[in-house]
């Protein structure tokens, strides 16, 4: 089938293009970009008029719960909730039940992800067991098809142990993503520890936390010349640590999420666990240092951290589970904290979301180009929506941006040149 996506405002950064086009897809495949583009009587015709048309996105970092945790998610609803939110491309994260760390699990979610709205790239475990003890074989892992290893959920404690992997990481050239936290630093706390921690006379978590294994990271990987990702970056330490080091030539990357660079701790004084996520809300100071990040270049990607777990699980504030679901809003709160402001330009929204995720991970796709699969999300900038928890395609509600009106709403999704969604 012949499609043709007609004026719309067609931004793809590789290419360096930013302005009005049309996009003919054929086969699933990009067949053309260019001005007024001729069509048949058997194209199907889309008009993107007032809309924006970029790469699908691609969110690295996610949860899909499955398997074993199929209450909170799974393959098929992450991948519709993925596909309302423009999502194209995510990374699983391998804190699974069992956790992903032999060929078994790994051929398991690449089966079910056969008939997903988006493409499933598992991430397998550092440990086995994510028990911090022993090395996982790595080349099993990229065997059987991961793009990358983590303990996400909790750093891998030895640092021995940590340096070792990512050496054995870079030798069979998988991504490896550090959760930076010490949790013998956050000691069971709940929440940033700060001042709204200290109205509310709840234990909170050391930024210290964050930091120190931030930094302990990048110095094992400097050392050994190797690259290291650092995953959901919350605290203007971290910013300042990282952009130091890349100025020094270290290999280091990192990503953050839009809660934090649009939400504070000021949130948890409603003892409402959805604003609770690891790490947490931190502090307006911390907000502004990721945006800073972000418009630097410090800050290589946006993705959501989705965490879904049930409402019975994030019922009690003091007891519930951190994290918070996100594969619906990210790329409209994106638009709305960054792009509509000024702070950003489409192009750097495109680096951000749909290129460097993908470079990162080594895996294909971020582009336009003719001849690339047609995976493309298209969306209007100026529509505004209201976050409905009730309405969201995953399994789970626990967004922190319930009640919030957005500008920026997904109109259609595109996963190899077919409609996945369609607002």
């Amino acid at each position: 089938m012949e499609l043709c996506l007609t004026n719309g405002h067609v931004v793809d950064s590789v290419n360096r293009i930013d302005e009005i086009l049309d996009v003919r897809i054929v086969d699933g495949k990009i067949a053309e970009v260019g001005r007024s583009l001729p069509m048949d009587e058997n194209t199907l015709c889309i008009d993107c008029s007032g809309l924006t048309v970029i790469p699908g996105v691609c969110d690295m970092h996610i949860h899909m719960r499955d398997p074993g945790q199929t209450e909170k998610e799974d393959i098929f609803t992450a991948s519709e909730a993925a596909a309302a939110g423009g999502v194209t491309a995510v990374a699983c994260m391998p804190n699974t039940t069992p956790p992903v760390d032999c060929p078994e699990t790994v051929k398991y979610i690449l089966d079910m992800a056969k008939s997903a709205k988006t493409k499933v790239y598992p991430i397998g475990s550092i440990t086995k067991g994510l028990s911090g003890a022993e090395l996982t074989d790595f080349a099993e892992l990229k065997s059987a098809g991961c793009v990358g290893v983590s303990d996400d959920g909790k750093p891998v404690k030895n640092a021995m142990m940590m340096k070792a992997a990512i050496k054995n990481a870079a030798l069979e050239r998988l991504t490896i993503i550090s959760h930076c936290e010490d949790p013998d630093i956050i000691d069971g706390g709940i929440m940033n520890m700060g001042a709204v921690s200290d109205v509310l006379g709840i234990k909170g978590m050391a930024r210290s936390s964050e930091n120190y294994i931030t930094a302990r990271e990048i110095f094992l990987a400097e050392e050994q010349g190797l690259p290291i990702h650092i995953a959901h970056v919350s605290t203007k330490e971290a910013v300042d640590i990282i952009r130091h080091m890349k100025k020094s030539g270290a290999k280091v990357t990192c990503e953050t999420a839009p809660h934090y660079f649009t939400l504070t701790e000021d949130k948890l004084f409603s003892k409402d666990a959805d604003y609770r996520m690891n790490p947490p809300l931190r502090e307006q100071a911390d907000v502004d240092a990721i945006i800073e990040g972000i418009c630097d270049g410090t800050i290589d990607c946006i993705v959501t951290d989705h965490a879904p777990h049930t409402k019975e699980q994030k019922a009690d504030f003091y007891t519930a589970p951190n994290g918070v679901v996100g594969l619906e809003t990210s790329l409209a709160v994106t638009v709305t904290a960054l792009l509509s402001t000024g702070k950003i330009s489409h192009v750097r929204l495109v680096e951000l979301m749909c290129v460097n995720p993908r470079r990162i991970l080594g895996i294909s796709g971020g582009d336009l180009s003719v001849g690339s699969v047609a995976d493309i999300t298209i969306f209007s900038e100026n529509e505004q929506w209201t976050v409905q928890p009730e309405k969201l395609r995953s399994k789970s509600k626990n967004t922190c941006f319930k009640g919030m009106t957005l500008s920026g709403k997904v109109k259609y999704t595109l996963l190899n040149g077919k409609i996945v969604y369609r607002d």
